[in-house]
């Protein structure tokens, strides 16, 4: 049992009553005096010169009080990392996708504004377009950005060990590809914002952003304003998953509308419009040639990768990096190739969805260790099991892990399965349409840099104890999204100082608040929980050397627990402590009483003696990096694990797979709330298996997105999905608060390739090309029906 009074239990979260009650306001729930509405006009074709833009009817329409173009702009770029700043408010030249902006208005209604969108006319020139990711880079193929050569937004190109040699030693080489299409984010709340500009020149935002510290940095930039004079506030989110990430041309036009209008301007995203603004998942095309010996020992992996990014930057570059650099574990593998190459086409933009870059690329080869071990008759989680590395263990790409329970994770899901028992052993498919399949894979616990070149720290936190005493106020930047941050950080500070859950409130997400770089790269509890713990022991030691100088029992001797002051080996004389405080609250109905000092008293007596007590806490990552280029890109203080097994059925007749079961372990370091760990593992097993079985963004051939609504394109909903069961593996992370580390992106990686390993366990058939719709799982079975155990774009030999 550990010795925890809060922390690793089951508390109910802080925001669950405003929540269920429906007091909970989001940012499209904010209505403030004044206050307008503005709307935007984008771009109806996918690749176009604008020749001319006329707004002067929309001008003219009463209720209107503005109208902008580019024109009206200081022509700043901006996007997500600037050595690829390629986005401008509006669009100036030419438009390179279908929603693309091009004129913003704000009117006394929404209808008024729509109907002056309606008046704007805009004369294009059309280009040709580029729907293809794989044809971005061929000659001749349409330029999205005249500045960017090849359509190549960033290449990759590592080679670690030596790829030739293990090839060499290698007794059994296979190649197989894997594509996805573009998924959405599907959260529940659109993107929303309001802008309120002042006589003084503050600016105040209110946004669903998942990132408070960017969209104030890049306001500030674009809009040419300073830094101190930009506040930027995050309301309840409905979800974020990465697509509210990065500061959106959405913000800055409802804020530039503000400034324009002196009153305040509010823009709602509809559904159409989440879809074409996008920043969710890239498309991805994967082709990975790995080698093992007899024994099963890993030898090499070389890997080519395409990411179809759509028409801007945006988190690009990151994600060309990850999809490469998160292969090096959680296996040992002493020998990797990566040739990545993201590229731009004449789509809505890709960005950074949950389980940044690396999904696809580790479904392929979790499928490749699979196919693999059925090559040498091993059962494929011993194959993991005989390749896993451990704690202490450095990757090829010197990534460090300093915690792994990648063992553990994969020794429980064995057990809890009965995997040994009911697993299809050696290459013998009974094809009865039943399968079971196994997976792991690993994942960042906070990106180790910002995303600017700069020293700051990730995150600051303070915690003021109430003057009057009793309670504390926790201030962050942090985002909660809907992960459960603010509770992880009540539930910290109560076990530091020794009180209540109750007695502790949470004030975050605003840029007044603190520095928090934002909820990204599953970052918050190790990074903001380290700040969070630091400030909780700074406002505890505080108190309590108040306390003990007023008593001279030294202060090691003083503890707070339950919300009272203890003493070690002696009694403590707090006569003249109570008869103060009691005499301050004459009236009060409910006084301290009993043979123990409050923790009410003790801090009402630190802020006499002291005045406000304010705990501070700060978090920066040690220095990390290796000693090639692009090595920033995926390191991290830690790095959480998963593995699941995934069980289903499969009409064999009509390809329609019914999923009966998912078990999942992870390994999460230490549980701050073990039931928003079940939550987060659980809520990425229903992720994964939407882009595994039904999730993609359909286009036409003029770029138009064919399912821009939440009937057409396909999530998992309620009767989809199959029993979860979540198991908690605690490996203890010495770089995490209290041991902890990630969880709400790594559990999503074992997802899909479990399912497309119990798949081909049921069926003896592969599917190269995701989602697994009943017509690719048809097709893959008869194919494999005549050419058993080979699916498409796979090639086998033996060295």
């Amino acid at each position: 049992m550990n010795s925890y009074r809060v922390l690793n239990s089951r508390v109910a979260r802080v925001d669950a009553v405003e929540k269920v009650v429906g007091k909970a306001v989001y940012t499209d729930d904010m209505v403030v005096s004044g206050m307008l509405y503005g709307a935007i006009l984008h771009s109806p074709v996918a690749h176009a010169r604008i020749l001319s833009i006329d707004t002067s009817l929309a001008k003219a329409l009463p209720g209107v009080k503005a109208v902008l173009t580019h024109a009206d702009t200081g022509h700043v770029k901006f996007g997500v990392s600037p050595a690829r700043y390629d986005e401008t408010i509006f669009c100036e030249d030419k438009v390179r996708y279908v929603g693309d902006e091009v004129a913003a208005v704000a009117a006394t209604d929404p209808g008024t504004a729509m109907k002056a969108l309606d008046l704007i006319k805009v004369v294009y020139e059309p280009l040709p377009i580029l729907l293809d990711g794989l044809r971005a880079m061929e000659p001749g193929a349409p330029k999205v950005h005249e500045r960017f050569h090849r359509n190549i937004c960033q290449e990759v190109h590592w080679h670690f060990g030596d790829v030739d040699a293990a090839r060499a030693q290698a007794d059994f080489v296979r190649t197989d590809s894997l594509s996805s299409k573009m998924q959405d984010g599907a959260f529940l709340e659109p993107q929303s914002a309001l802008a309120q500009y002042d006589h003084n020149g503050y600016l105040t935002l209110y946004s669903s952003t998942q990132t408070t510290h960017y969209v104030h940095r890049t306001l500030a930039m674009v809009l040419d304003i300073p830094l101190h004079k930009v506040r930027v506030v995050k309301p309840y989110v409905g979800g974020g998953f990465g697509p509210k990430a990065a500061c959106s041309s959405m913000e800055l036009i409802t804020a530039l509308l503000a400034m324009k209008t002196g009153r305040p301007v509010k823009i709602t995203f509809d559904r159409e419009q989440v879809f074409l603004h996008s920043r969710a998942r890239h498309q991805f095309f994967h082709k990975m040639t790995t080698g093992i010996r007899r024994d099963g020992t890993i030898s090499f992996l070389e890997h080519h990768c395409i990411m179809d990014g759509g028409a801007y930057s945006s988190f690009g570059i990151a994600s060309v990096y990850y999809a490469g650099s998160l292969l090096g574990g959680p296996y040992r593998l002493a020998n990797m190739k990566y040739d990545g190459y993201r590229v731009f086409t004449n789509k809505p933009v890709s960005g950074a969805q949950r389980g940044h870059g690396a999904v696809i690329a580790r479904a392929l080869f979790e499928v490749q260790l699979d196919r693999l071990a059925e090559e040498i008759g091993m059962d494929p989680l011993e194959l993991r099991l005989k390749n896993v590395m451990e704690t202490g263990d450095t990757t090829c790409n010197e990534l460090d892990m300093s915690s792994l329970g990648m063992r553990e994770c994969l020794e429980a899901v064995r057990e809890r399965t009965g995997w040994n028992s009911r697993r299809t052993k050696g290459s013998s498919h009974k094809a009865d349409g039943h399968g079971m399949g196994v997976a792991a894979g690993f994942f960042v616990s906070g990106a180790g840099y910002p995303i600017y070149r700069s020293r700051t720290h990730h995150c600051t936190v303070e915690i003021k104890v109430a003057e009057v005493g009793g309670g504390v106020t926790v201030r962050s930047g942090a985002a909660e999204i809907g992960q459960g941050s603010d509770t992880m950080l009540a539930m910290i500070t109560a076990e530091v100082l020794g009180i209540p859950m109750e007695d502790v409130k949470v004030l975050s997400g605003d840029s007044d608040l603190s520095v928090d770089l934002g909820a990204y790269s599953s970052r918050t509890t190790l990074m903001t929980g380290h700040a969070t713990r630091q400030a909780a022991m700074d406002a505890r030691k505080q108190i309590l050397e108040v306390l003990a100088e007023k008593t001279g029992i030294p202060l090691d001797a003083l503890d707070i627990r339950d919300g009272f002051v203890h003493v070690q080996g002696s009694q403590m004389d707090f006569a003249s402590i109570r008869k103060e405080y009691l005499g301050e609250h004459r009236g009060f109905p409910t006084q301290p009483h009993g043979d123990l000092l409050t923790f009410a008293e003790a801090s009402r007596l630190a802020f006499l003696e002291r005045g406000s007590i304010i705990g501070k806490g700060s978090y920066r990552p040690p220095p990390l990096g290796g000693s090639f280029k692009g090595a920033a890109v995926g390191t991290s203080p830690a790095f959480g694990c998963s593995a699941q097994v995934a069980e289903l059925n499969v009409d064999m007749e009509t390809g329609q797979i019914h999923m009966e079961r998912i078990t999942g372990a992870h390994d999460c370091g230490f549980a701050i709330n073990r039931t928003q760990v079940e939550a987060q593992m659980q809520g990425a097993m229903s992720m994964g298996l939407g882009e595994a079985l039904m999730e993609e963004v359909k286009y036409d051939d003029q770029g138009r997105i064919l399912n821009a609504n939440l009937a057409e394109y396909k999530i998992p909903t309620a009767m989809d999905m199959p029993p979860l069961e979540s198991i908690i593996v605690e490996s203890h992370e010495p770089n995490g608060p209290f041991g902890a580390k990630e969880v709400g992106e790594g559990a999503i990686m074992p997802t899909i390739p479990a399912v497309l390993n119990a798949l081909y366990d049921a069926t003896g058939a592969m599917v190269t090309e995701l989602p697994l719709t009943p017509e690719r799982v048809l097709r893959a079975i008869k194919k494999a029906r005549g050419e058993t155990s080979r699916g498409d774009g796979d090639t086998r030999e033996q060295v």
